[in-house]
């Protein structure tokens, strides 16, 4: 099939990666997808997708979650997608492209998208089974299912995806291993300081790194599958799997192939408005192309200016690429870390400004010239202000470079606002957008909001590093113009979380209509709240409840009208309607005869079971009415809510410690079921998990957890701020070597501390970046004392600790509070019928077709009808 030129020009995209997908972007805000044909062939089976954020998919994220595709885009500007259908040959004298299907596109523009493709090196067996690169979604789903039947994995390349390559395996379960042939990790974006203490907090957390060595064979054996690596010092490492992630070479074969000049180096060269140099029908972008200034790049932000500017030039706009700033954060393994300007300082004559922290892992080095114009910078550990810094890189500073390495709370540290950024400066390098680009969108466009700003400025949108500041600035430029931010926690109140805690606590109100009616605002007064205040109130109080003289019980009087849909009926609702039960097992530790009373209880109620990754064992399935008869059971055994249902603590998983593991240095189980029964019940901003590693091993992954603690020889080591999910955070030392006391009484200060000042569905992560002076303030506040209300802390947490109650004890045993667990009112002995199951691995599954058509048949499942 040939796809005949006729009337309407053509342009051929080659290549759907994030740059193919920003060009066909700029293509539309130009309006050429409405007088032009576009076309695009995909070589991979799926359209583009987020690549920076490609190990989120070991976070949790779908394939689908990373795309970066909108279909109603591609089908509104009726553009041509062909997906793993690649171009296999270009006739430039015909202008014509072959795909692999075999289908014809003559071009009058033809832009290549290629990319780039993993450098694999040269070394022995490179290809056997079990050895793999990290580069597409299709790779990293050969990983995940070769990682089952192996232990240990070795990743070979000590850079950006190197380092999150054997983070995944690590999170798959894997001994981890990374070979680096320079003599520091991610030697391109730091120095020998920042790798050192790149190296010091990976290490801490369990991966093993070796640097200044090669791969010198990979070994195989008699099946041809891995079995471990050669390295150049004559060292073998044995591991089960390799991935190769030594830096990438453009895909130019498709240029060569048809006679496009190329570097000796590789990549497709162009010309300043990104045309290749000896055809100007065809441009090059991204990675593939070899810039006028004779670099490739390889990061997004270049790419996608260099897509606008092929965009640009095609609609017969002058645009110009002529070189690009290679600044870059990133959080590998939780760990901030950002480079920017001359960040090894090549200038003459410049000189290095450094501050460097090994027991907390933070280094931080900035490039001065003579005159103080501020050069670059490396920031490890800590990157909090690389925005504002990065923007500063061109001039001089207002405040001395000192300041701005030293940590706050020092004496010494400067915090530099946007206001005092240049107009000119870059705020957002993916995109190129300026502060005064940003000051514009809220003077000139009225946009109110960071994402109103975004979306008028694109601003933001990229790798998201900017968006803190991005968010300084549109409120900074609000109140510049006279307009009154409203900081409020919703349309109820004007207070902030903190406030609204602060003024429970001081005036002792222990009713939500009491607050709402007092202090909220003129036109919600003696309403009925909304669905943001009710449940962040609800909160407060319950976690201030002895203090005020409030019902700690969530389901007394008002109370139970402001929780969640969770809270209402003291279990996790589920996607068909039925709920989850979630018994509370301390420290992950469970006698033979509790084992036999969930199993029989489960089998009873023909509930679906599954252990968690929180050392806990859930059951699903049970409908509204069974709860009170299935937590009868439960609490007559001696079991009490595990609070999966509440942002409360969930759990403190802990590992088997010096008890039982001949590594063990402390009782790691005995610590986790005491922190679990201390701090069980305790109602916060978001929810808390917690574990407890009996040695550096760190078996329990404790500094994944908003509070974790590590055994050593001398005591606890505690860290704080950690969370793993979507958005994983390494947590931060807070203390070290600390006994059981001291341990205790910095858990309790720093757990008040954060309820007392959190926002509303705040994780402890966030709150410690976003609180000014981040850990060194919670240090100096939970550690010295430094606010002077320490001791009010612990009262508080003594008050929880001493009027505990189990909240399924208290529901079962009161015939007023179980008149709620019905599906319906009206007909409280009415099961819901469209909650039904069928089955699947000799348990249940939701019957989710039977929710479509609200209807449960007869024989869904086996006995149901009964259940």
């Amino acid at each position: 099939m040939t796809a005949t030129l006729g009337a309407t020009p053509t342009i051929v995209l080659v290549g759907h990666g994030m740059v193919g997908q920003r060009f066909l972007e700029a293509l539309a805000e130009r309006g050429l997808t409405a007088t032009h044909r576009v076309v695009v062939l995909c070589e991979e089976p799926r359209p583009a997708y987020d690549r920076v954020a490609l190990t989120s998919y070991f976070a949790g994220k779908t394939p689908e979650d990373l795309s970066m595709t909108d279909m109603e885009f591609i089908e509104t500007h009726g553009i041509e997608l062909f997906v793993g259908d690649p171009a296999e040959t270009i006739d430039r004298e015909a202008k014509k492209v072959t795909a692999r299907s075999g289908q014809v596109f003559e071009y009058d523009v033809l832009v290549l998208a290629t990319g780039s493709y993993p450098f694999v090196p040269p070394v022995p067996n490179k290809d056997a089974a079990g050895c793999f690169v990290y580069r597409t979604i299709e790779d990293l789903l050969a990983i995940e299912e070769y990682a089952k039947k192996v232990d240990v994995g070795a990743v070979v390349g000590g850079g950006l995806l190197g380092l999150e390559a054997a983070g995944a395996l690590k999170g798959l379960g894997l001994t981890s291993h990374i070979v680096e042939f320079a003599p520091r990790l991610m030697p391109v974006q730091v120095d020998d300081g920042g790798g050192a203490a790149l190296l010091r907090t990976i290490e801490d957390m369990g991966l093993s790194v070796h640097t200044g060595v090669g791969t010198q064979e990979i070994v195989v054996g008699e099946d041809g599958a891995v079995t471990g690596m050669k390295l150049s010092d004559g060292s073998e490492l044995a591991t089960g799997m390799v991935v190769f992630s030594a830096g990438v070479r453009p895909r130019d074969q498709l240029a060569r192939d048809c006679g496009l000049t190329v570097g000796e180096r590789g990549g497709i060269s162009v010309d300043e408005q990104c045309r290749t140099v000896n055809d100007p029908h065809v441009f090059a972008i991204g990675e593939c192309a070899l810039a006028s200034d004779g670099r490739v790049y390889g990061l997004v932000a270049p790419g996608y200016e260099q897509a606008e500017t092929a965009a640009a030039t095609i609609a017969t706009d002058e645009a110009s690429f002529t070189g690009a700033d290679m600044s870059t954060k990133l959080k590998l393994l939780g760990v901030d870390v950002a480079s920017f300007g001359d960040a090894h300082g090549a200038t003459a004559d410049c000189l290095d400004v450094v501050y460097s922290d090994s027991r907390s892992g933070v280094y931080k080095k900035l490039v001065i010239g003579r005159d103080g114009e501020l050069l670059g910078g490396i920031l490890v550990g800590d990157a909090e202000a690389y925005g504002t810094l990065r923007a500063f890189t061109g001039s001089v500073p207002p405040v001395s470079p000192e300041s701005l390495v030293l940590p706050a709370g020092s004496g010494g540290g400067a915090q530099l606002g946007p206001s005092a950024l240049p107009d000119d400066a870059i705020i957002c390098s993916c995109h190129n957008v300026s502060k005064g680009a940003i000051r514009g969108a809220v003077t000139d466009h009225q946009c109110t909001t960071v994402p109103e700003v975004k979306k008028c400025t694109k601003a933001g949108t990229g790798c998201g590093s900017c968006v803190k500041v991005l968010g300084q600035l549109v409120t900074a430029e609000l109140e510049a113009s006279g307009v009154v931010v409203d900081k409020g926690l919703c349309g109820c109140f004007g207070q902030t979380r903190e406030e609204l805690y602060e003024i429970v606590l001081a005036l002792r109100i222990n009713t939500y209509q009491d607050l709402l009616d007092r202090y909220g605002r003129d036109g919600a007064k003696g309403g009925d709240g909304c669905e943001i205040c009710k449940p962040a109130v609800a909160s407060i109080i319950a976690s201030l409840a002895p203090t005020i003289g409030a019902s700690g019980y969530v389901l007394e009087g008002e109370q139970a009208a402001l929780q969640d849909s969770n809270d209402h009926f003291l279990a996790n609702l589920q996607k068909n309607g039925s709920y989850s039960v979630v018994p509370r097992i301390p420290g992950g530790e469970i006698t033979p005869e509790g084992l036999i009373v969930i199993g029989e209880i489960a089998r009873d109620f023909g509930l679906y079971t599954k252990i968690t990754g929180g050392q806990r064992i859930d059951m699903f399935g049970a409908r509204v009415e069974q709860l009170p008869l299935i937590w009868a059971r439960l609490v007559d055994a001696g079991f009490e809510s595990g609070h999966a249902y509440g942002k409360s603590l969930r759990t403190v998983k802990s590992c088997v410690g010096q008890t039982w593991c001949r590594y063990g240095v402390q009782d790691s189980v005995r610590m986790a079921i005491d922190l679990e029964l201390r701090y069980r019940g305790l109602r916060s901003p978001h929810k808390l998990k917690s574990a407890v590693s009996g040695c550096a091993r760190e078996c329990a992954e404790a500094q994944s957890k908003d509070f974790g603690i590590i055994a050593t020889s001398n005591g606890w080591n505690l860290y704080v701020g950690g969370n793993g999910g979507a958005t994983p955070r390494h947590a931060d030392l807070l203390a070290q070597d600390l006994d059981d006391a001291e341990l205790i009484k910095l858990i309790d200060r720093f757990l008040m501390f954060y309820i007392r000042t959190a926002d509303r569905l705040e994780r402890t992560s966030t709150w410690l970046e976003r609180i000014p002076g981040g850990l060194d303030h919670i240090r100096d506040v939970v550690v010295e004392d430094s606010l002077g209300i320490c001791e009010e802390l612990e009262s508080l947490m003594t008050a929880h600790v001493s009027n505990y109650a189990d909240e399924w004890a208290s529901t079962i045993n009161d015939p007023e509070k179980l008149a709620r667990f019905v599906s319906f009112v009206n007909a409280p002995d009415t099961p819901d019928p469209v909650v039904g199951f069928v089955p699947e691995r000799d348990q249940i599954k939701p019957d989710l077709p039977l929710l479509s058509i609200g209807l449960r048949p007869a024989d869904v499942l086996e006995g149901s009808a009964q259940r």
